[in-house]
């Protein structure tokens, strides 16, 4: 899909603007010609992720708790075309590090931000930033849109993949009931520049150890899977849902059908960094999907949408990017 006209002069609200997918989102949006309203409460969003565009005439940084009612936050007479809610930790370790603010921000921030619209711009369109969290670890093998998951309710993840269920109700519901133009992308796993070296997830992880040459961690026997998406075509396949007419109570996997075991990718990483690691076993977290890859279907005929970044290549810029913030 062609978005070159498709966000000039509008004015898209931004929930954790700050966050890794959310500042390419950002800098994406101001080449488009949108003005840009950022709010973030840096809880796992990062100042560094911002300094290419904070002094942009187009962007505006509001730090504030999402959680809160928007009219907490935002001017009375603002105008808004689009809101983009992705703020959320993200990372097993910084959700379970930040339970409430997790099951808040993805289940109460969307019922006030979908009533904020209803009742204020009822015009805007919603996209909600779901996840393939919400498949658990998948007993339906690749997943659907259609797949109702099969995740604990009451598991250590359950913070993050239940309360995405539940935004997932919520933004239906506006959608059915009220009529709002309300959209659900499912983001499969995204890497790339931007990523908070420490935050846990697999290829920070592996990196940061390769870098130091330290030993690589790797959970349970390392078959389980992962498919990787870099996150220029994630972005590309957002903003195309997000402008597409038509597509209202859409809901789309977004990511790289591309599967690799865990072991395959730290033999990757490894080799890329010509790094002397070694590999240490660990046991396999609770409820820790074993296999995880995103039937993309939906997306190939509603947007003309896939990934065309090869892996070794996302790959490459994310070490180089990790190497420079990491000063090695």
């Amino acid at each position: 899909m062609n978005l070159d006209q498709s966000f000039l002069h509008k004015t898209v609200l931004l929930t954790g603007a700050a966050g890794f997918i959310g500042s390419h989102l950002s800098q994406r949006l101001l080449d488009l010609g949108a003005t840009v309203i950022g709010v973030d409460n840096f809880l796992t969003g990062r100042h560094l992720n911002l300094e290419a565009i904070i002094n942009h005439p187009q962007f505006r940084l509001i730090e504030a708790d999402v959680i809160q009612e928007p009219t907490t936050y935002l001017p009375a007479d603002q105008k808004i075309d689009l809101v983009l809610h992705f703020a959320s930790p993200a990372s097993p370790p910084r959700y379970q590090a930040h339970p409430v603010a997790t099951y808040q921000v993805n289940a109460w921030t969307t019922h006030h931000l979908l009533q904020y619209l209803l009742h204020h711009q009822p015009q805007a369109r919603f996209l909600f930033a779901s996840t393939s969290e919400v498949y658990g670890d998948p007993a339906e093998h690749p997943q659907t849109e259609q797949y109702w998951g099969n995740v604990n309710p009451n598991g250590l993840r359950s913070c993050y993949d239940e309360a995405k269920r539940l935004g997932e109700t919520i933004c239906g519901v506006h959608q059915r009931d009220f009529g709002l133009d309300v959209r659900i992308v499912r983001i499969f796993n995204t890497y790339g520049p931007h990523m908070d070296p420490t935050d846990g997830r697999i290829l920070p992880q592996l990196i940061t150890q390769a870098l130091a040459n330290q030993p690589f961690t790797i959970y349970g026997d390392g078959t389980q899977t992962r498919s990787y998406c870099y996150v220029s075509d994630l972005v590309e396949g957002i903003l195309s849902l997000a402008a597409a007419e038509g597509l209202a109570g859409a809901t789309v996997n977004l990511g790289n059908p591309q599967e690799l075991s865990v072991l395959e990718t730290a033999a990757l990483v490894k080799k890329m960094t010509n790094s002397s690691s070694e590999i240490t076993f660990k046991p396999l977290p609770s409820d820790d999907p074993t296999r995880r890859r995103p039937d993309i279907t939906q997306a190939q005929k509603l947007l003309d949408w896939q990934p065309v970044v090869p892996f070794e290549t996302g790959l490459e810029k994310t070490i180089t990017y990790f190497t420079q913030e990491l000063r090695l």
